[in-house]
């Protein structure tokens, strides 16, 4: 009996003890989730390395259970006394995953924190503190001291928090975070605040992976990489930190363990790599490049980082009839694919794994897309990784934001919106945010075009911002507005029709621009048990069974093998998913039905991409 009552008190002081090592957290009900909602661990989430183009190994990953307030009002610095409980970072708040589910909107902030135990060998050299993205503006604190400040919700952005370390390992890291939404002049896609029709739900805060890296004294901060097909050599330049008057950079280019290359030049200098015979990436053979960046002093390396590159062009060049057409490898290629608004039910703007970030793109691929059109918004670089592996051409749009409702006439211009009056601090945030997205997006191959403006959402200056985006990187092509206001300049004019394919005419633009569709399609196909709401969702065209739906959108398809031939050379159709209460996607918002077979859907795409489509020099 007395080993009994000691088994037994055992046993009551170990419940307690083993209840408070769960995690304080579980996802929000009341929505729709997918299948890897259940996948995510708050112990260790989304695990994988964030940044596959600059690769180190020396990391520690932050996601989890950070603890989060929410304050009203704007102006004060100073953290809450009390925090209101645990929130899973990097989830945004109003996200089911998050665990917490609440709006915060221009009238409040947000706060995070949490204390970090750093590993050892973090004494040696730097500490640097990695955002993935937060939306919109944060301030950062290390152990009570801000370290800095960044405006802009899709790019990411570091501090070197070496100099606000304590001793001993533990170290407390607190966050702030400011987002108008769509009440303020900032880039914000599709959030609104009060979210209907195709504008969805606010996203605030941190909604990629923070983590922490050590780096020695001097190192590689980035890379910037670009092939030329046509000369066979890749160019790279590369920005370090505390470089030495000695200090050299070495570049080495491999096909798998084969040296391709090797070439070493003075820090800061440009490289230049032969890449003789190379192997060319496209959708059917995405053949990447492994790439070997490092700073050697005095025959001693100091930092290595690992990265890869592919060999691959985009261009445009008329055709025997005197229209331009888009070619991939200096070969035409119809490019065809879905709008991607990269939305999830449980996560927003944010997957619940890496495995399903892959699933939608692997899904395209199957389906017999070549193409992704990424649409107002900017996704984690290990979605660009997913894209340059598996083979997948991308269109990165610029968020929009700032939509308001005063136009600027333009000359000339008739029958078309007109471009926005913004102010300056509206043009100024645009620029900036733009151009950093341009910056942490350069390095992946599969992007192949870069869209400045939507449907003229807050378009302004239009024939200016193309202009700077060409100069800022030729490698690509620029298609300036798509569905928008049309201008004379940029690779291409883009029409949006709905729901029926359509094209710019080729008398009009043809011999000046690309001529591509942006947007058509919508067929909308609601789905009981795997819809945002229960009513009240829509499609631009709405059916009822899958086998009516997919008759409608192949008799789309046998429209494109005429209009290829007039001179058409992209189109993009409406849509991967659906998203909240649009139910237009090809596959349902939990990405648990695909509406049409994929085997069918690849057999009647395929017949697109016949190069006697197009008549070509």
């Amino acid at each position: 009996m007395r080993r009994f009552r000691c088994l037994l008190y055992l046993f009551l002081l170990i419940i307690p003890f083993t209840y408070a090592q769960q995690p304080a957290w579980k996802p929000v009900t009341g929505k729709i989730m997918s299948p890897w909602a259940e996948k995510v661990d708050p112990t260790n989430v989304l695990p994988e390395y964030p940044r596959p183009q600059l690769v180190r190994g020396n990391w520690l990953n932050l996601n989890g259970l950070w603890e989060y307030a929410l304050q009203p009002g704007t102006q004060t610095e100073t953290p809450p006394a009390a925090f209101a409980g645990k929130i899973l970072v990097p989830y945004a708040i109003e996200s089911a995953l998050s665990g917490v589910g609440k709006t915060v909107g221009k009238d409040t902030v947000l706060w995070y924190k949490r204390t970090v135990t750093l590993p050892a060998n973090y004494r040696s050299g730097n500490v640097l503190l990695h955002f993935g993205a937060v939306d919109w503006k944060s301030d950062v604190y290390v152990n009570g001291q801000k370290v800095g400040s960044h405006q802009g919700g899709y790019d990411p952005f570091s501090f070197n928090i070496t100099p606000y370390l304590k001793k001993g390992n533990q170290q407390e890291i607190t966050v702030r975070v400011w987002d108008p939404t769509s009440e303020g002049p900032q880039p914000r896609g599709k959030q609104i605040k009060n979210p209907h029709g195709i504008w969805y739900t606010p996203v605030t805060g941190i909604w990629q992976t923070v983590w922490l890296e050590a780096v020695p004294k001097t190192y590689i901060a980035s890379t910037r990489q670009t092939p030329d097909l046509d000369k066979q050599t890749l160019t790279i330049t590369a920005q370090l930190q505390n470089v030495q008057p000695t200090d050299r950079l070495r570049i080495t280019a491999l096909d798998g363990t084969r040296k391709v290359a090797e070439q070493e030049v003075d820090a800061g200098a440009t490289a230049t790599l032969p890449i003789t015979e190379p192997k060319l990436w496209s959708p059917e053979n995405p053949f990447l490049y492994d790439l070997s960046v490092a700073v050697v002093r005095n025959g001693k390396v100091v930092d290595e980082v690992k990265s890869y590159f592919a060999m691959r062009k985009i261009s445009v060049q008329p055709d025997n009839n005197g229209i331009l057409r888009m070619l991939l490898n200096n070969q035409f290629v119809f490019q065809f694919g879905p709008l991607d608004q990269g939305w999830w039910p449980d996560g927003l703007y944010t997957a619940p794994t890496d495995e399903a970030l892959r699933f939608d793109v692997e899904k395209t691929k199957e389906m017999g897309f070549n193409m992704i059109r990424k649409h107002v918004k900017v996704e984690p670089a290990r979605w660009y990784y997913h894209c340059d592996k598996l083979g997948m051409l991308v269109w990165q749009d610029m968020p929009s934001g700032d939509l308001g409702n005063r136009w600027n006439a333009r000359p000339g211009v008739t029958g078309l919106e007109t471009d926005r009056d913004r102010t300056p601090e509206s043009e100024q945030i645009f620029r900036t945010e733009w151009q950093a997205i341009m910056d942490a997006t350069y390095n992946f191959p599969s992007i192949v075009v870069w869209v400045p403006f939507n449907e003229a959402w807050g378009q302004f200056k239009t024939e200016d911002i193309t202009r700077w985006t060409m100069a800022y990187d030729p490698s690509r092509l620029v298609n300036s507005a798509s569905g928008g206001n049309f201008v004379p300049v940029g690779h291409m004019i883009d029409l949006h029709n709905y729901p029926e394919p359509a094209m710019p005419s080729p008398e009009l633009f043809g011999t000046k621009q690309v001529l591509v569709l942006g947007e058509y399609g919508g067929l909308g196909l609601p789905l009981e048990g795997h819809t945002w709401q229960d009513k009240n969702n829509w499609g631009y065209q709405s059916f009822k069974t899958a086998d009516a739906l997919y008759e409608r959108y192949a008799t789309f398809i046998d429209r494109f093998e005429n209009l290829i031939r007039k001179g058409l050379s992209a189109a993009v159709y409406t849509q991967t998913t659906d998203v909240e209460v649009e139910t237009n996607g090809l596959m349902t918002y939990d990405r648990k039905v695909i509406k049409m077979p994929v085997n069918r859907l690849k057999e009647i795409h395929q017949k697109l991409y016949k190069p006697s489509l197009a008549s070509m020099k």
